[in-house]
């Protein structure tokens, strides 16, 4: 039976099957979430687990069960506490070595980032947890220079990069920051080729079917790097070449069709945003202009494919959704999408006003 890429990628990334009791064993499972969009990285934790709520997420996140930080290509993601220290250790030096040129222009260096998380440690230590702006102060008072939204959040990103800090739990909406030596203990170090071979082993397991350069996109890593990684793991995966792409995956799973039918993901969620070659869910091709596609709407899948956006708009008592549906949609898949609409409100505690553009 040929190889079934779309439905596949669903059961494994625990959308259409298997889902978790707790976020922790999502992220976990995944390895890494995107997670700058912080509302739509929760719904994407909640999208694979079993009766989840936005509260049970906040409560994982404020507890330190999971964490907010950078870690793979320049942005937020989700990891769990076990893994950050040696994920940092294998992906952060290329992350630093690629915006060197941001802080060259920021007038940003080794010394003034020995010096900022001095004055950091020294302010976060004792279980403190401090917002950016309190940062800020604490920067300042340590003479160093935070003049402009970018240079402050470029020397808190390195320290981030550093391990230095990590995610605390939110203040109402205004995110902190905790030293990562009080958050997560020291634990053993792994060799560079162990944390290779077990971010690859975590990505085609939990990702797959994918290709090499899908992995190396995801990670941040060179390609000889991802190629070194799955070339110690390769004997545990299946692979199959299709029109002359070689894609890699778990042994244990095959295609399966899948059970529900409609998801409305977030914005970077993991199905779409894991790789660089997105054409087996996302060929605009079979598209036809409904209506005006919104490049910020969040991406409506119906059988693995995307066949439209939705957003969501605050009204007062419950949660407003807006479908734009990129191509005709038959009874079936409407009634799904609203079924998943449905899931989206029951997750973030509302009522659900649905509407289609």
């Amino acid at each position: 039976m040929a190889l079934d890429i779309t439905h596949t990628r669903l059961r494994n990334q625990r959308l259409s099957a298997g889902r978790f009791a707790g976020p922790e064993d999502v992220v976990r499972w995944l390895g890494a979430v995107q997670a700058q969009d912080y509302a739509g990285a929760k719904w994407a934790l909640g999208l694979r687990m079993q009766r989840a709520r936005d509260a049970d997420i906040e409560a994982a996140f404020s507890d330190g069960r999971i964490l907010r930080t950078h870690v793979m290509r320049p942005t937020w993601h989700f990891v769990a506490p076990d893994d950050i220290r040696w994920m940092l250790a294998l992906t952060a030096p290329r992350v630093s070595a690629g915006i060197a040129p941001r802080y060259r222009r920021l007038e940003l260096d080794g010394a003034v980032f020995r010096r900022s998380q001095r004055a950091m440690v020294r302010a976060l230590r004792g279980g403190r947890q401090l917002t950016r702006q309190e940062l800020k102060v604490v920067l300042q008072r340590g003479g160093v220079h935070t003049d402009g939204v970018q240079r402050l959040a470029h020397i808190v990103m390195q320290a981030e990069l550093d391990a230095v800090i990590c995610s605390g739990a939110r203040r109402g909406k205004q995110f902190t920051y905790a030293l990562l030596d009080e958050r997560v203990p020291m634990v053993g170090t792994r060799s560079r080729d162990d944390s290779l071979a077990q971010l690859a082993r975590r990505y085609f397991t939990s990702h797959g079917p994918a290709q090499l350069h899908d992995f190396a996109w995801w990670s941040g890593l060179t390609v000889s790097n991802a190629r070194a990684g799955l070339a110690t793991v390769e004997k545990e995966l299946a692979s199959e070449t299709i029109n002359g792409r070689t894609y890699w995956f778990s042994s244990s799973v095959r295609a399966l069709a899948s059970p529900r039918a409609a998801y409305l993901l977030p914005v970077y969620d993991e199905y779409l945003i894991a790789y660089r070659d997105r054409r087996a869910a996302l060929d605009p091709s079979r598209w036809t202009q409904v209506a005006p596609r919104d490049p910020f709407s969040a991406p409506v899948v119906v059988d693995g494919q995307v066949v439209g956006g939705w957003k969501r708009i605050q009204k007062k008592g419950g949660v407003g959704i807006v479908l734009t549906a990129f191509a005709p949609l038959d009874k079936r898949h409407m009634v799904a999408i609203t079924d998943a609409a449905r899931a989206y409100t029951r997750f973030v505690g509302a009522d659900l006003e649905l509407s289609w553009s």
